[in-house]
This record gives C-alpha cells, structure tokens and sequence, in this order.
C-alpha cells in the first residue's frame, strides 16, 4: 500500500509551484490532491483536512511563502510527515524561507525548497513500506546518476579535442 500525497497550500496563488511538485510526484507514480487552506486565515479549515486523512497513509507537503505557519501548523496537529516546500520569493530575497527554517519546539517538520526534492522526499517515506516505490525510487537516482556520467563524458570528449 503505496499511500499518498497532500500538497497543501496556503493560498490558489501557491497553485503553479504546487504542480511543479505534482509533476515530479507522477514520476514516481505516486497518487497525489491539492488542497488549500490558511494556518493564519482558516486554522480551521487545515484542521478538518488534517482529520479527512488521519487514516490513511499519507506524507503532506505544504506549499506556503511569506510567513509560512502553514507548515509548523499542519505538523503540529498530526503525526503524518510533514514536508515544507516554500516558494522562494524575490520580494524578499529568500527571507521569507526562515519562517520555514524557524518553527516553534516540538514541531518536526522537514524544509526542501525545491519541488522535485520534496517529491523525492515523500517517494522516500512512502517507500519504506512499498518495495515497488522503493525500486522506483532506486531507478530515478540511477538515472540522475546516468546522467551525470553521460554529461562527464560529453565534457571529456569536447576537452581532449580542445573544445572548452
């Protein structure tokens, strides 16, 4: 039993980063929803969607920028794994990540900034009890790798030529 993924958001302007991460959780087809609600304007709403998914197996990456009290929130009312994926923000010049980084004692919640990195995050935990993910997680590193490997080679075949 595979499980699946909440990409929480603060707010619909959170939408387009959140299929940043919804593209990378389909390479590992992992099932995934979208769901949006604000720890500082709906602390409610978060809560019911928290017990929507209390039985089920599920990892929450929560998609939200400036002060970011989705994240500490949302992993202070479950015991689900929580992943924090902020937008960064040019307005702020990434300053807006630290309210990610700084959370309150008791609050575990795991910071990635990139979209694929969080997706790869979830695929792991889910994976420690799905031998099927955990192979298709072995095979997109091996692919990374692959890649670096073929990029060596291009590299070192342009410089022994005299390429640069």
């Amino acid at each position: 039993m595979t499980g699946k993924v909440v990409v929480l958001m603060g707010s619909e302007r959170n939408l387009e980063f959140a299929r940043e991460i919804g593209k990378h959780l389909e390479a590992f087809g992992l099932a995934y929803e979208f769901r949006v609600a604000s720890a500082h304007k709906t602390p409610e709403k978060v809560l019911k969607i928290i017990r929507e998914y209390e039985n089920e197996n599920v990892v929450y990456i929560t998609v939200a920028g400036r002060s970011n009290a989705l994240s500490a929130f949302v992993d202070a009312n479950t015991t689900k794994p929580v992943i924090a994926c902020p937008p960064y923000s040019e307005k702020f010049a990434g300053a807006d990540i630290y309210s990610s980084l700084r959370v309150p004692s008791g609050v575990g919640s795991v910071v990635i900034i990139e979209p694929e990195g969080a997706a790869i995050a979830a695929a792991k935990i889910l994976a420690l009890t799905d031998k099927k993910l955990e192979e298709r997680v072995k095979a997109y590193q091996n692919a990374k790798k692959e890649e670096i490997e073929q990029a060596d080679q291009s590299v070192k075949k342009g410089v022994a030529r005299g390429k640069r």
